[in-house]
């Protein structure tokens, strides 16, 4: 018994370093988890961006480049705490739209 005090009350303290140690591990996890829906149209929107900065970048002019870049951020950062479905996607297919237009643009300045 002597021995079990000197080392911690007999696991008691280890018992609680254990439990502490779950709630550190549990409090790290996000307030609120993603559904699927959820996490696959964020991936959707993380996609969309990507594309949109990535043709971006094929924006002849630095000035321009720069333009489109801060109006794509600020578009996405106006719109991350959308949380109606039907919202989202018609803002998705409008950034579609938007990248399309783009392209073709970049397209003609190309030829």
């Amino acid at each position: 018994a002597g021995l079990r005090r000197a080392r911690g009350g007999g696991g008691g303290a280890a018992a609680r370093a254990r439990g502490l140690v779950r709630v550190m591990a549990a409090s790290r996890l996000p307030p609120a988890a993603l559904t699927l829906k959820q996490f696959l149209r964020r991936q959707q929107v993380l996609q969309l961006y990507r594309r949109i900065l990535q043709a971006i970048r094929q924006v002849p002019t630095e000035t321009d480049r720069h333009y489109l870049k801060e109006w794509a951020r600020e578009e996405f950062k106006r719109n991350k705490d959308a949380t109606n479905e039907d919202a989202i996607r018609m803002m998705i297919t409008q950034g579609n739209m938007q990248l399309q237009e783009l392209e073709r643009t970049l397209q003609l300045v190309k030829s």
